[in-house]
C-alpha cells in the first residue's frame, strides 16, 4: 500500500478536481501490475495497473488508495474492470467520499465475491487526498498561505519594498508551487505596489492558475499586467456590490472576469469568495498577499497550510509590514502554533517552512 501511495502522488498537479489513485496488483509475493490515474479523463489507477498485468490479475490482490468507482464518468467503472479481470482481493486504506461512490464500489465488489479489507494507511491516504476531501465535503477549495519574510517576520519595508527577501532558488520553488494550483489570490494592495505577473515562469507549470484579484472598489489599472494578460491568462476579480460601472466596463473589455460578493467590516467576504472559486471546481488555491489579505485568512481560520520562505536577512522598522497585518491573536493562547510534524529545512540561502495547519 505504501508503493500505491507513492504511485498516487505522482497525478499532483491535475487540471480537474479529482483524487489521487494509485493501485498495486500483487500475485502472491510478486508485483504484477502498477498504475497511478495520470490525467483527468484518461484511465483510472485500476485499470492502468490491469493492463500491465493481463491474464496475471486473476486471483490477484489490488492495493488501491481510494475506494474503486462504480458509476460512469469519463471512464468505466473500475470496479467492472477489476470484477473481470478475476481480482480476488481488493485492500484499500478509506471510501470515496464523493456521494457517486461512497461505499457502492465496496458493495458491488463484494456482491461480485471480491473479497475487500478498507483501513490500511487510511491516515496517510486522507492526507494525499485532503484537497480533494475538502471540496467534496464542503464545497471549499483547500487554501495554502504563501509568503517570504525576512527573519525579524517582515514581508516588505516601510516603504513597501519587498523585492528581493528571497533568493532565486526560493523564487523558482514558489513559481513551481504555482504551477500546480488552481488559483492564485492578492489583494488590490499588491497590484497597485508590486504590478505582479503570477505565473509560473520556472519549469513546466501542470496547470495554468487563474490569477484572482480582491479589489472591493475595482482600483485595478487597466495597465497592471494582470489586466493586459487576462485574455491570455484568465484574470477574475472579486468585487463588493454596486460597483463604479465605468471601471466595470474597462476592466471587462481587457477580458477581466468580475465577480461580486458580500462586503464585511474587514473587506469582500473571504468565505463567499471561496465558495465561488469550489463551486468553479478549483481543488487548490494559493493567497500570496499581502499582509492584509494573508491576515483576513489567518484571523478567520480559512486557511490550510502553509508555505513560508525565510531569507536571511533583517529589515526592522515599526511601520514595516508583517504577513499578518490585521487583528492577530489577542493573547498567546490565541496564537496559531504549528504542529509538531512543521520543519525549517534550508533553501538556497535562507529556509523554507511548509506545514499543513491545525484548525483552532
Amino acid at each position: 500500500m505504501r508503493y500505491a501511495l507513492r504511485l498516487a502522488q505522482r497525478g499532483r498537479g491535475r487540471v480537474e478536481p479529482n483524487p489521487l489513485v494509485g493501485c498495486v496488483i500483487v500475485q502472491g509475493r510478486r508485483l504484477v501490475g502498477r498504475g497511478y490515474h495520470r490525467r483527468f479523463g484518461g484511465p483510472h489507477a485500476e485499470v492502468e495497473a490491469l493492463r500491465r498485468c493481463g491474464r496475471l490479475a486473476r486471483g490477484a490482490t489490488a492495493y488501491v488508495t481510494l475506494e474503486p468507482c462504480c458509476h460512469f464518468g469519463k471512464t468505466p467503472p473500475c470496479t467492472d474492470a477489476l470484477i473481470s479481470a478475476g481480482v480476488a482481493r481488493v485492500v484499500a486504506p478509506l471510501a470515496d467520499p464523493n456521494p457517486l461512490v461512497g461505499g457502492r464500489g465496496f458493495a458491488a465488489l463484494r456482491h461480485a465475491g471480491v473479497r475487500v479489507d478498507v483501513g490500511l494507511l487510511a491516515e496517510r491516504a486522507a492526507a494525499l487526498n485532503a484537497p480533494f476531501f475538502k471540496l467534496v465535503r464542503t464545497g471549499l477549495p483547500w487554501v495554502i498561505l504563501k509568503w517570504a519574510q525576512s527573519l525579524d517576520g517582515k514581508i516588505a519595508t516601510r516603504r513597501g519594498d519587498s523585492r528581493w527577501i528571497s533568493d532565486q532558488q526560493a523564487r523558482r520553488h514558489a513559481h513551481r508551487k504555482r504551477g500546480l494550483v488552481d488559483a492564485i489570490i492578492v489583494g488590490v494592495g499588491t497590484v497597485l505596489r508590486d504590478d505582479p505577473l503570477l505565473t509560473c515562469r520556472y519549469g513546466r507549470a501542470r496547470r495554468i492558475a487563474k490569477r484572482i484579484i480582491l479589489d472591493s472598489r475595482l482600483r485595478t489599472p487597466p495597465g497592471a499586467q494582470l489586466v493586459r494578460t487576462a485574455r491570455r491568462v484568465p484574470t477574475w476579480i472579486f468585487h463588493a456590490p454596486r460597483p463604479p460601472s465605468d471601471r466595470a466596463r474597462s476592466l471587462e473589455r481587457a477580458g477581466c472576469r468580475l465577480w461580486s460578493v458580500p462586503g464585511t467590516r474587514s473587506g469582500l467576504s473571504l468565505r463567499a469568495i471561496l465558495r465561488v472559486l469550489g463551486r468553479e471546481q478549483m481543488t487548490n488555491v494559493l493567497v500570496e498577499g499581502g499582509g492584509q489579505v494573508l491576515g483576513q485568512f489567518l484571523d478567520q481560520q480559512l486557511a490550510d497550510e502553509l508555505c513560508l520562505y525565510v531569507g536571511p536577512l533583517l529589515v526592522g522598522g515599526a511601520a514595516a509590514t508583517g504577513p499578518w497585518h490585521t487583528l492577530g491573536a489577542a493573547r498567546l493562547t490565541d496564537a496559531l502554533r504549528l504542529p509538531p510534524t512543521a520543519r525549517l529545512r534550508r533553501l538556497g540561502s535562507g529556509y523554507l517552512l511548509e506545514t499543513r495547519l491545525p484548525k483552532r
